[in-house]
């Protein structure tokens, strides 16, 4: 059985725990069995925060901690070390303006980088990074069809208002087709 692995690391408040859940629920819908999960450090607003996620055609039942991922999502770039490339099988995608220093802090040569802090700002007015980093890990891995994410983000964020919903997606599309190549 073939299993995506990917680790997401950030700090407590940026939604990191969400970005996972968004994924996990938008590859269901594609057919893919799931499972997200959060390891927290001390629950605590700004404390590092670290989430799991396993994307499988069969169903998957291992809830250990992910320590060989496929891709490392790193949703704050003041995270970016040695230590979220540990066991990296595959990419890191980082929140990060600049790619050279992305792989320069963490020596990781596959490394995708997109200044997701800058998009959340411009279209959200507030430097939450996660659907930004779904829509960068999406565009990049092409796991999940941008039109399946941007409904998922839709539904995901809709009970907080139409227009946080609508904003959060344009968010997804824009990180999405940055990364796309």
């Amino acid at each position: 059985m073939v299993i995506i692995k990917v680790r997401f690391h950030g700090r407590g408040g940026q939604g990191v725990v969400t970005a996972a859940d968004i994924l996990a629920v938008a590859a269901f819908k594609e057919g893919y069995w799931t499972l997200s999960f959060p390891m927290f450090g001390a629950e605590k607003r700004g404390g590092p925060v670290v989430s799991y996620l396993k994307i499988s055609e069969e169903k998957v039942y291992d809830r250990d901690e992910i320590h060989d991922p496929d891709y490392s999502v790193v949703l704050d770039p003041m995270l970016l070390g040695r230590d979220v490339v540990l066991g990296l099988k595959g990419w890191l995608i980082a929140n990060h303006p600049s790619l050279e220093k992305a792989k320069e802090r963490t020596g990781w040569r596959d490394t995708v980088a997109i200044d997701a802090t800058k998009i959340a700002l411009e279209i959200l007015k507030r430097p939450i990074t996660n659907t930004a980093m779904v829509g960068a890990f999406a565009g990049f891995t092409k796991i999940v069809k941008l039109n399946t994410l941007k409904e998922t983000v839709y539904e995901w964020f809709e009970k907080k208002g139409e227009e946080v919903a609508k904003r959060n997606v344009e968010v997804v599309e824009k990180a999405y087709k940055e990364v796309e190549g």
